[in-house]
């Protein structure tokens, strides 16, 4: 972790967690409802490198992959970056602080001579290059082999006499006879050294999102996220067949270089910048995220009124024949047309999907936008390729910036995230109140974001912090590094802890759940063990797919774990229905819920909204309507139905806390729309948008016999 001190608390005293709260609220409760969980993420968004880091080395490997058979091709030997080692050597290359991470997953870095997207990456989407693009296509014909160049790939056309051609009995006919295309491409090729060294021609900018036009220099010292649409900085030996040779030199006078995109760096991780704002007072957060939320809905609510102005000035136009606007009910038709599908009617439900594609509009409002998610959806069950669309959008590139900024939307807009995790945290601190170790596994930790208000609170306890264990769990990421992401969330959680002074540890686990054993969570005997689990399990296959289910098998691993408390958050929903028909009429009463929540809390043009619908809940819909068999990963049950299945595994249900339920409500009930649901039923605390229930809360104990 980066050394320095706090910016807001230079001598690093840990009492300075707790601060008295305005409006009369305890300090505790003030810290924990807080919105450090939004300064957690912009101080992830301040990282400099943050999107080159999730994605970027991905597309370096896809370059030297395509590259690397033509140097071949040309009998020479692939170059490395003259600056710097090859990316992806077997041992890994590290940073100044590398040395001490160099056991997390080195191996996963190896170089793959034959083609790197052998190592378990099916659909490299994020970085496809067009080889009718990228290289001439002479290059397709059997003389390339006794070609050769000084530099590179792109400069054969230079070293090639056409008249030598002709005479050279390897050519085939078909060659001599398309000489004069042949030349064309090569007064193409030199026209094209005369154009800005920037301007990458080879990249289709739809499909990669890379931008092509010239990036200006950052100054040092300036702490921004830096997009993905960056041109990459390594060399690239395309049709130029030169280095970028002006940028690498403003690197050098800015004492860094951003050309090391797969490689973790240290220096990301921490700034002064991104202290200031993760550890500012909790009620300027408070304050900053309340005229956010006044700001959209006062533009939520001008949309409105211009929608209710357009239509009531329709009629006062005179001289003109005015159109009528036909309305639809577009619940009804996708009833209908999911009937049709069911019953392998490809004609009516062509025409139902037409009409709902007439009527819906991924910009419109929220009916309009579910009725365009789930026509998607349906489409595709009804051309059979619901498995492949979804990995591919599975497999789709989103920054690690748009994703946080999307997650910065929703917890402003919905409590949802933050009562829970007021919830999980209120309930840790009571249980862990006087324990000197702490041991907390996650399951499904992502990006931690749960933890830093955890970390600040017990370093504010009264008799000391304890020392802190936190065991991430999570599945494998595809790619090189499945376990990236997971280590660079303990890396910030530690880096966090040391500035609040909270001895912490941590161990990262990337792996399907149900292989994990109790031996491989190293619990001691003398910690307070706590397992946490939000609204994850639904992506575990139940007894319809296999008989001994990985539900069960997750869930008697934890009975073995015998935690002081288990905390289990679940998705309220029924859309898991073996039954097409069922199943999908019941996703959409779920999504609707959503959608329209959005649409009341959410101005329409924020792109943000739109990835949270069209990449989040619209990816998951079309898994539900699309997806059978164990393709179908979204498969929630009702809480009831987990009440049963944990009573089941052998837990015991705990009652909630009346103080923890008193102080959700009320702040739900200040700070966020009325139409939110904040309620407890068996047990559970339950929240869900006007009147059905989205999700549920409960907290569980291992039985005793």
């Amino acid at each position: 972790m980066f050394p320095g001190t706090n910016p807001i608390n230079p001598e690093g005293n840990p009492s300075s967690a707790r601060q008295s709260s305005p409006g009369g609220d305890s300090p505790e409760d003030f810290e924990i409802f807080s919105d450090i969980s939004l300064n957690y993420i912009s101080r992830m968004l301040m990282e400099e490198d943050i999107d080159e880091k999730v994605s970027n080395y991905q597309e370096e490997s896809a370059l030297r992959a395509a590259e690397k058979p033509f140097y071949e091709i040309l009998g020479q030997k692939y170059p490395p970056s003259p600056d710097r080692p090859p990316l992806y050597s077997q041992h890994g290359l590290e940073s100044p602080d590398e040395s001490s991470h160099n056991n997390h997953g080195n191996s996963n870095s190896g170089s793959n001579s034959s083609g790197v997207t052998d190592n378990g990456w099916s659909h490299d989407f994020s970085f496809e290059y067009q080889q009718s693009q990228a290289f001439p296509a002479s290059f397709e014909h059997p003389y390339q082999s006794s070609l050769s160049s000084s530099s590179s790939v792109g400069n054969v056309a230079e070293a090639v006499d056409p008249e030598s051609l002709i005479s050279t009995s390897r050519l085939p006919d078909l060659l001599i006879e398309s000489l004069p295309a042949w030349q064309f491409r090569r007064g193409v090729e030199e026209a094209r050294r005369f154009l800005p060294s920037n301007d990458k021609l080879i990249i289709d900018l739809e499909v990669n999102g890379v931008s092509s036009l010239p990036q200006e220099p950052k100054a040092a010292g300036r702490f921004v996220g830096v997009k993905v649409e960056e041109e990459p900085e390594y060399p690239v030996y395309g049709s130029r067949g030169r280095k970028n040779l002006h940028r690498e030199d403003l690197d050098l006078e800015e004492g860094r270089s951003n050309k090391q995109s797969a490689i973790y760096s240290e220096d990301t991780i921490r700034s002064e910048m991104f202290d200031l704002v993760l550890l500012c007072q909790g009620d300027k957060c408070s304050k900053k995220m309340s005229a956010l939320r006044e700001a959209m809905q006062n533009e939520a609510n001008r949309n409105t009124q211009n929608d209710h102005a357009k239509g009531s000035s329709g009629g006062k136009a005179r001289g003109k024949k005015q159109t009528k606007k036909e309305v639809v009910d577009l619940r009804t038709l996708l009833i209908h047309c999911a009937q049709a599908v069911a019953a392998d009617d490809r004609r009516t439900a062509g025409e139902l999907l037409k009409q709902i594609r007439q009527h819906s509009s991924p910009n419109g409002d929220g009916t309009q936008r579910l009725a365009c998610c789930f026509a998607d959806g349906l489409e595709a069950r009804l051309a059979g390729t619901g498995s492949q669309i979804y990995h591919t959008l599975v497999a789709k590139r989103t920054t690690a910036t748009d994703i946080l900024k999307a997650y910065h939307l929703y917890l402003a807009a919905c409590p949802f995230k933050k009562v829970s995790h007021f919830f999980a945290n209120h309930t840790i601190l009571k249980v862990a109140e006087k324990a000197s170790r702490v041991h907390i596994i996650d399951f499904g930790i992502y990006f931690g974001f749960q933890w830093p208000c955890l970390i600040q609170r017990l370093a504010g306890r009264a008799e000391g912090p304890p020392k802190l264990r936190i065991t991430g769990i999570d599945v494998p990421q595809p790619g090189f590094r499945p376990t990236e992401r997971i280590e660079e969330t303990g890396r910030r959680l530690a880096d966090y802890a040391e500035s609040f002074q909270v001895p912490f540890e941590y161990q990262g686990i990337a792996s399907k759940w149900e292989t994990i054993r109790v031996e491989d969570l190293r619990i001691d005997k003398d910690e307070v063990v706590i397992v946490n689990c939000l609204y994850r399990f639904r992506n575990l296959v139940d007894e319809t797919v296999i008989v001994d289910s990985p539900r069960n098998k997750v869930l008697n691993t934890i009975r073995k774990m015998n935690p002081d408390i288990f905390i289990h958050g679940v998705v309220n929903g029924s859309y898991s229905a073996p039954f097409f028909v069922t199943r999908f009429r019941e996703a959409l009463f779920h999504y609707s819920a959503l959608f329209d929540m959005l649409e009341t809390n959410v101005p329409r043009e924020d792109e943000q909204r739109l990835l949270i619908e069209r990449d989040l809940f619209g990816r998951d819909a079309l898994n539900v309507i699309a997806c059978e068999g164990s393709e179908r990963v979204e498969r929630p049950e009702t809480y009831k139905q987990w009440q049963v299945r944990n009573l089941r595994a052998g837990f015991t249900q705990l009652p909630l806390d009346p103080d923890i339920m008193k102080k959700a409500k009320d702040k739900v009930k200040t700070h966020y729309h009325k139409d939110f649901v904040i309620d407890e039923d068996s047990r559970w605390l339950l929240q869900g948008w006007k009147g059905r229930i989205i999700y549920a809360l409960s907290t569980w104990k291992p039985y005793e016999t």
